[in-house]
């Protein structure tokens, strides 16, 4: 189900009841994220967004750290955004790499991969749009660990990418990490459902 809309004041739960049910809702996000990740070469994962991962997000900011009503209006400037608005698709990629040392070196030679990813179907190449609120490669050249990136459809693209077993793939074309991937069958299946 698409749920394209904006998190508001009313759909956040109190810290209390959150508390109280904050494994469930843990749980029950966490089964539909496994269906909403591409990992694309050895160190990125593409994790797609929509209003139920960023409503837990919102949840946890709030319930870790405790800011209450004072908290949520940035919290909610923050992550609506990360929201698909109908005829795109939102994916946060993360530079995976455990050793500090060896992720310190490696981001430091990629900078501007924000402006590489893409996604390919029926043999249509979709841009990346990198989110605009600030700029994740710093001036020295060093790319942050955590990427925020639009990829806008047309109504053609959507229509191809919600046929059932349809080729999708999903990329990074930065001179330092070119790699691609196909998207599985089941999460093609659920991030159709982003599209209004």
């Amino acid at each position: 189900m698409a749920n394209n809309r904006i998190l508001t004041p009313a759909d956040i739960l109190p810290w209390d009841e959150y508390a109280r049910t904050r494994v469930e809702h843990r749980r029950r996000i966490a089964a539909s994220k496994r269906n909403r990740r591409v990992a694309v070469g050895p160190y990125v994962n593409f994790y797609f967004e929509n209003f139920d991962t960023m409503w837990l997000q919102v949840q946890e900011m709030l319930h870790i750290e405790r800011g209450g009503a004072a908290q949520l209006p940035g919290e909610l400037d923050a992550y609506n955004p990360l929201i698909p608005k109908g005829r795109e698709l939102v994916a946060t990629f993360m530079i995976e790499i455990p050793d500090p040392n060896r992720r310190a070196q490696i981001l430091a030679g990629l900078g501007g991969i924000e402006e590489t990813a893409f996604l390919e179907v029926g043999g249509e190449r979709i841009v990346g749009q990198p989110e605009s609120d600030q700029d994740r490669t710093s001036g020295e050249g060093k790319a942050s660990s955590v990427q925020f990136v639009h990829f806008p459809f047309t109504q053609a693209q959507i229509e191809a990418f919600r046929r059932p077993l349809a080729l999708v793939s999903v990329g990074l074309g930065h001179p330092d990490y070119r790699h691609v991937a196909g998207m599985p069958e089941a999460v093609r299946g659920e991030l159709a459902g982003d599209f209004a």
